[in-house]
């Protein structure tokens, strides 16, 4: 009888263990018998506040560790730096359990706590035989150390990101394309009428103009057609005057989506292909825009082209539905995020130029002077895959004074009407007016300059928010010299009252990292949102605004785009090379999520009810808060902040 009473008690306590593991990753994913093997099997430990369950060198359990109520900190011994807080369901002690050895962190109970103990061999024979549960430890065995942007770790963090399985999808932008391994060349001083003999009896659209087997140059079709036909050159004349050069080359291990990339940024239909990817090497082949079209028909190119051909707002709406769309195929397929924003970057920098050049054409006149339209905030830091609302600034060149009302009510008007065909076409207006027809963003260059010295001498938190914005620009249509104009003027300012970055500092760690002290999100506490986690405040920004901050103290001003400025940074700092991949890492990861979460609830993907998503998501949004906090850290001692919080 008693030995009855044991075994139904047991099989109680298995069942209660069953029902916890089952709402937790990576049990979630195991099959049915195979939890039950293991819940009828784990060891539960209770332990006291302040006892540890492991500590510094330390030979390593025979297992590793979930928590079922309290919580467990992992503490760095030398100087007891608390480094990471495990509550319910987190799992710590793994890597130690794969590694071996002895531990190099303590794990304490920061308060009364029970756990359970999952013994290797469970580990081997229940959970890593299930491909998703493995896929998880592995994710895991990385992040559960102190610091998981550890060199050692960089390469598999960022694989864990994308997690490319070519073999399932039928995405091709990552496979290296089939050029034309026999070009047609000719010398420089051959006669154009030669060469488009040469071309017609080939068949082909464009020939090499070659010295020493390296590209000089190329001549289209089109150029036979803009600069011959037209009687700008004689047929008698050498096709070096009317080639295009320098070509554009790469290697020969060119990515399609590489190949795409290049020729919408170009703006060109043939790339050179060379033994090492530039001019000064010798010319293997060419690629073609045909060639990528036939290797598949629905890419990018195809919508450039409807782009170009548009003649109203709603057939670029349509287009950009259309973008959105291939976006939905890009996430579903697992593409890199940097393929991503690449590639949408692009398209949606022409959608906005052709909306320029279509309301041009509706007004009364030409400019008066030369101007510039510039598309700010995620846009012009070519982030924007979602979308969101439109940000933009109009710069025209000084005039006299008797001139300027009429000038400046010229570009508002031209202003009024972009503003109207981007809302047309789903980029819904700022709700704070920081756009293009606002008197205060559409301005002569003199007066953006003189806006901008006030902005940085003067700072307060609006005007902060302002600089913020235009610090991140693209320039989009007109004189982009007016741009550079006013970017040295910027950048003069800077320098001459350096204080404006310690502003600027206090408004990078304005959102700190979004955990509680009990590692739970921090949500809206009101409002049309409230409960709900604001990714891109919370998460998103703060490494956006620390990477322009950091990049600005350098006076580097080549980058608007954070990727990019986080790689320039590795690169000035190698000591903090480590921090700033783990921020790189943590961008992506997060825009991938904010990015899926919008298309599945057709939103801009900002706010997010933390019940719809998975423990697995909220362990992976974590994982990267820990970015968040040491680069919040490195400003605040950089900057000397914390005289000032």
């Amino acid at each position: 009888m008693l030995f009855e009473y044991i075994d139904s008690m047991k099989n109680t306590i298995a069942e209660r263990v069953f029902d916890f593991l089952k709402d937790f990753p990576p049990f979630d994913c195991l099959e049915s018998k195979d939890l039950e093997i293991i819940s009828r099997n784990v060891t539960i430990r209770y332990i006291p506040k302040n006892e540890n369950v492991f500590t510094t060198d330390e030979e390593v359990h025979d297992h590793f560790y979930v928590v079922k109520d309290g919580a467990i900190g992992i503490f760095r011994n030398k100087d007891k730096v608390l480094v990471d807080q495990c509550d319910e369901g987190d799992i710590f002690g793994l890597r130690a359990l794969i590694r071996k050895g002895h531990y190099i962190l303590n794990a304490e109970a920061i308060e009364e706590s029970i756990i359970y103990c999952i013994s290797s061999e469970l580990l081997e024979n229940n959970i890593t035989i299930n491909a998703k549960a493995n896929k998880y430890l592995l994710a895991s065995f990385v992040s559960n150390i102190r610091n998981p942007y550890a060199h050692e770790n960089i390469d598999f963090l960022e694989n864990q990101v994308e997690n490319i399985q070519q073999s399932k999808t039928h995405f091709t932008e990552l496979h290296s394309v089939s050029y034309s391994k026999d070009p047609v060349t000719c010398l420089p001083n051959v006669t154009i009428k030669l060469a488009a003999q040469v071309m017609s009896s080939k068949k082909i659209g464009s020939i090499i103009i070659t010295d020493a087997e390296k590209p000089l140059g190329i001549v289209t079709d089109k150029d036979l057609r803009t600069k011959v036909a037209t009687g700008a050159f004689s047929i008698d004349d050498n096709v070096d005057q009317i080639m295009s050069s320098p070509v554009i080359a790469f290697a020969k291990d060119i990515t399609v989506a590489e190949a795409q990339i290049a020729m919408l940024q170009h703006k060109i239909s043939h790339l050179c292909i060379t033994e090492d990817g530039t001019a000064n090497s010798k010319l293997l082949g060419i690629l073609s825009e045909h060639d990528i079209v036939v290797l598949q028909s629905n890419t990018p190119t195809v919508l450039i082209k409807a782009i170009e051909r548009s003649s109203t707002d709603q057939e670029l709406k349509y287009i950009r539905q259309g973008i959105q769309e291939l976006l939905l195929g890009y996430m579903q397929q697992q593409i890199p995020i940097p393929f991503i924003l690449k590639i949408i970057a692009v398209l949606n920098k022409a959608v906005i130029e052709k909306a320029v050049l279509l309301s041009l054409a509706e007004m009364h006149s030409p400019p008066p002077v030369e101007f510039t339209f510039l598309a700010l905030g995620s846009q012009g830091r070519n982030e924007q895959l979602l979308l969101t609302d439109q940000d933009n600034a109009l710069i025209f060149k000084d005039v006299p004074e008797e001139k300027y009302t009429e000038t400046k009510n010229y570009f508002l008007t031209l202003a009024l009407k972009i503003n109207h065909k981007l809302n047309t076409i789903g980029f819904e207006y700022c709700p704070a007016e920081m756009m293009a027809n606002n008197p205060k963003w559409c301005l002569s260059v003199s007066q953006w300059k003189q806006q901008f010295h006030n902005w940085i001498t003067t700072p307060d938190k609006d005007q902060i928010m302002l600089c913020t914005i235009f610090f991140d620009y693209d320039f989009v249509y007109g004189d982009n010299s007016l741009v550079k104009e006013l970017s040295e003027s910027i950048f003069e300012s800077i320098k001459n009252y350096n204080i404006f970055l310690n502003f600027l500092g206090l408004d990078a760690l304005k959102n700190p990292p979004p955990l509680s002290f009990f590692r739970q999100f921090l949500v809206e506490s009101s409002g049309e949102h409230k409960d709900q986690f604001d990714i891109k405040s919370r998460a998103i920004m703060p490494l956006v605004d620390a990477a322009r901050l950091l990049v600005l103290s350098h006076n580097f001003k080549e980058h608007n785009n954070t990727v990019l400025r986080y790689q320039k940074l590795a690169q000035i700092e190698p000591q903090n090379k480590t921090l700033y991949l783990s921020c790189i890492t943590a961008f992506q990861v997060l825009t991938k999520f904010r990015t899926l979460h919008g298309l599945q609830q057709n939103t801009s993907g900002r706010f997010i009810d933390l019940k719809s998503i998975t423990k697995e998501d909220k362990l992976k949004l974590k994982r990267c808060f820990t970015a968040i906090k040491e680069i919040q850290q490195l400003i605040q001692v950089r900057f000397n902040l914390s005289q000032i919080l």
